[in-house]
């Protein structure tokens, strides 16, 4: 396990965000993207996860709710990567997945495309 700041990690979110090609990320709404230490307890193994309504499932219904909610975790991610690169990598990754629920886009989907 390598070890990484969370303000270091923070920053490499920030700069995967950032990494979103800008005819993707004018699409995204109402997403708060937030880093949380550990994942929920007995899911260890959890880099990230996407907690919202898919912009495929909104109606005109859709409206005066709560931002969807990207939480990437920092302590399962360190885990599983030996350099600041894999850290790197794996991040860039979980953003991606993470997006892409928001999108519409399944596990199945996103395994087929690299990004599970």
């Amino acid at each position: 396990m390598i070890e990484m700041s969370r303000a270091d990690f923070e920053v490499l979110v920030s700069q995967a965000l950032d990494e979103v090609p800008a005819e993707l990320a004018a699409l995204i709404d109402n997403v708060a993207v937030f880093v949380e230490d550990e994942s929920p307890v007995g899911e260890r193994d959890l880099l990230g996860i996407y907690e919202g309504i898919p912009l495929t499932e909104r109606g005109h219904y859709y409206g005066g709710v709560l931002p969807d909610r990207i939480t990437i975790y920092r302590n399962p991610t360190l885990a599983i990567c030996e350099t600041v690169e894999d850290v790197v990598d794996e991040v860039n990754i979980t953003v991606v997945h993470e997006i892409a629920h928001h999108f519409g886009i399944d596990d199945a989907r996103l395994h087929e495309l690299g990004y599970g």
